[in-house]
C-alpha cells in the first residue's frame, strides 16, 4: 500500500472552506427575513417573491453535477476561487439591485457560485485528509454548511432595524473576501484529469431532469399536487432522468459514475443523508413560524431561538466520533435515528400554551441526533470515492440531498397546511380575509390583531401547532425508516478507496 503524505496545513485549509460555505447557509435564511421588506421596497408581486428563492433553488440543481466533474477535470482550487469570486459579485449585485428583475438574476448568479463552493469544497476532504481523520472534518463541514441558517434571521433582523435592505447581501462580502484569500493561500492544488471528453448530454439531461423535478415539487406547495403544471414537470423531470441513467450507461466517459450505486457506503450513505435532511429540513420548515406565530417571536429572536439545533448538532458530532470508534458508523447512525425519532415524538406533543424552554428540549435532542447521523453517513458516502471521482462523486450525494430536500419541504408544506386549513375556523370573516387566513398562521393572527379578533388568533394558533404535530409525525415516519435501513444495510466495516501515490495534493506557492 502507497503512503500518502498528508497536506500540514489541511486544518487550516478546511478552516477556509469552512468560512467560504457559512454564507450559503446565511444567504438561505436571510432571504426569507427580508422577503416582507423587499415586498414594498421593490414593489414585487407574491409570485416576485418566490422567485426570489426559487432561481438560486433551480440553479444550484441544474449546476451540482457538471460541477463535480469541472473540478475532477480541471482541479478543484481555481474552481473554488471562481465560485467564490461570482458569489460575491453576486452578492453586491443583490444589494444593489432596483427592481424584482434584477434581484432574480443577481439570485440565480449566486446559485451558480453555491453550485460549484458545496461539492467542490466536500470533495476536498477526500483529497486532504487520511479516512482516520475524515470524519472529524466531515463534523466541521457539515458545521459551516448548518451555522449560516440561526445566524440569518439574527443579523437579518438586525440589519433590516438598522440599515437598507441590502446590508442583508452585504454581509456576505467580508466572508468571501476572506474565504478568497484564504483559499487561495491555503488549499493545494490538486492535478485535475483531464483525458476522456465531458459529457454534454449528460450534462444537458441531468440539468433539465433536476430542474424540472425541483420546480415541480416547488410549485406543488403553491398550486397544489392536482395542478397540471406540476405534475407535468415532476413527470417530464422524471422522464428526462431516467433518459440521463440510460445515457450513462452507454457512454465511454459519463457525467455520473453508476459503478458508485453498487458500493453500500456509498449508496446507503447518501440514502441515509437524505433521509437526516429530510427530518432537518422538516424542523426549520415549522420552527420559525412556531416562534413567530404561536410564541409571538420577532425575526431577531427566532435566529435565536434556532441555535439549540446547531448545539445539539457540534455535541451530537462530537460524541458520535468517538461512539463510532467503539461500536462502528452502523450503530452510531441507529443510535442518531433513534434519538431522532425520540426528538420529532417530543416535539409532536409540543402544545399553544408551552413555553420555549420545552420547545429548546425537544429541538435540542433533534441537533442532537443529526449530528449523530449525517456526518457518519456522508463521510461513509464520500470515503468510497476515489480522488479521480471526488468532485463527481461529492456532487452527486448532494444532488440527491437538494432534491431530497426539496421533495421533504413541498411535501411537509402539504401535510402542515391541510391539517391547518382543516382546523382553522374562519367564520364570520370576509372571503379575502378568510383566504389569507387560510395562506398561513402569521396572516390569520395578523388580521386577527388588526381587526380586533382574539378568537381568531387562538384558532390560529390551534390550528397551527396541529398542523405541526401532524408534519413532525411525518418526519417521525422517516426517521424511523432511516433507523430499519440503517440497522439493515449500513456495512459493518467500511472498505476505504485508496488514492494512488501521484494523485497527493501538493501546495501552491
Amino acid at each position: 500500500m502507497s503512503t500518502v503524505t498528508l497536506d500540514p496545513r489541511r486544518w487550516w485549509a478546511l478552516g477556509a472552506m469552512s468560512l467560504s460555505l457559512i454564507v450559503i447557509g446565511l444567504d438561505l435564511t436571510v432571504l426569507n427575513v427580508a422577503l416582507p421588506t423587499l415586498a414594498t421596497e421593490l414593489e414585487a408581486s407574491t409570485s416576485q417573491l418566490q422567485w426570489f428563492a426559487n432561481a438560486y433553488t433551480l440553479v444550484l440543481a441544474a449546476l451540482l453535477l457538471p460541477a463535480g466533474l469541472l473540478g475532477d477535470r480541471f482541479g478543484q482550487k481555481r474552481l473554488l476561487i471562481g465560485a467564490l469570486a461570482m458569489f460575491g459579485l453576486a452578492s453586491a449585485a443583490c444589494a444593489f439591485a432596483s427592481s424584482p428583475g434584477q434581484l432574480i438574476a443577481a439570485r440565480a448568479a449566486l446559485g451558480i457560485g453555491a453550485a460549484f463552493l458545496i461539492p467542490l469544497s466536500m470533495s476536498l476532504l477526500n483529497v486532504l485528509f487520511a479516512p482516520g481523520e475524515r470524519a472529524r472534518a466531515m463534523t466541521i463541514w457539515v458545521m459551516a454548511n448548518s451555522l449560516g441558517i440561526p445566524l440569518g434571521p439574527v443579523l437579518g433582523g438586525w440589519l433590516l432595524d438598522n440599515y437598507r435592505w441590502g446590508s442583508v447581501f452585504l454581509i456576505n462580502l467580508p466572508l468571501v473576501a476572506i474565504g478568497l484569500v484564504a483559499v487561495a493561500l491555503l488549499i493545494p492544488s490538486t492535478r485535475g484529469h483531464r483525458s476522456g471528453r465531458i459529457d454534454v448530454p449528460g450534462i444537458l439531461l441531468s440539468a433539465a431532469g433536476l430542474v424540472s423535478v425541483t420546480y415541480g415539487f416547488v410549485e406543488a406547495g403553491e398550486r397544489g399536487w392536482g395542478d397540471p403544471l406540476t405534475l407535468g414537470c415532476i413527470a417530464g423531470g422524471l422522464v428526462l432522468l431516467l433518459g440521463f441513467v440510460s445515457w450513462q450507461a452507454r457512454v465511454t466517459d459519463p457525467l455520473v459514475e453508476l459503478a458508485l450505486f453498487r458500493s453500500r457506503p456509498f449508496t446507503w450513505g447518501t440514502v441515509l443523508a437524505t433521509l437526516a435532511s429530510f427530518a432537518l429540513m422538516g424542523l426549520l420548515f415549522v420552527l420559525p413560524q412556531l416562534f413567530q406565530a404561536v410564541q409571538g417571536a420577532d425575526a431577531l429572536h427566532t435566529g435565536l431561538r434556532l441555535l439549540p439545533i446547531i448545539g445539539g448538532l457540534l455535541v451530537g458530532a462530537k460524541v458520535a466520533e468517538r461512539l463510532s470508534l467503539a461500536i462502528g458508523a452502523r450503530l452510531t447512525v441507529a443510535v442518531g435515528f433513534a434519538l431522532m425519532l425520540g426528538g420529532l415524538t417530543l416535539g409532536a406533543a409540543n402544545g399553544v400554551d408551552v413555553g420555549y424552554g420545552y420547545t429548546a428540549i425537544w429541538v435540542s435532542v433533534v441537533g442532537l441526533s443529526i449530528g449523530f447521523t449525517l456526518p457518519p453517513v456522508m463521510d461513509l458516502a464520500i470515503g468510497a470515492l476515489t480522488r479521480e471521482r471526488s468532485g463527481s462523486g461529492s456532487a452527486l450525494i448532494q444532488a440527491l440531498r437538494q432534491v431530497g430536500g426539496t421533495i421533504g419541504v413541498a411535501i411537509l408544506g402539504t401535510v402542515l397546511n391541510s391539517a391547518y386549513r382543516d382546523r382553522l375556523d374562519v367564520t364570520g370573516l370576509p372571503p379575502a380575509a378568510a383566504h389569507a387566513a387560510r395562506d398561513s398562521a402569521s396572516g390569520a393572527v395578523a388580521i386577527a390583531a388588526q381587526a380586533k379578533l382574539p378568537a381568531l388568533a387562538e384558532s390560529a394558533r390551534n390550528a397551527f401547532v396541529h398542523g405541526m404535530s401532524a408534519t413532525l409525525w411525518t418526519c417521525a415516519a422517516v426517521a424511523t425508516l432511516g433507523l430499519v435501513l440503517a440497522l439493515a444495510f449500513l456495512p459493518r466495516r467500511t472498505t476505504i478507496a485508496e488514492p494512488e501515490p501521484e494523485e497527493v495534493a501538493t501546495i501552491a506557492l
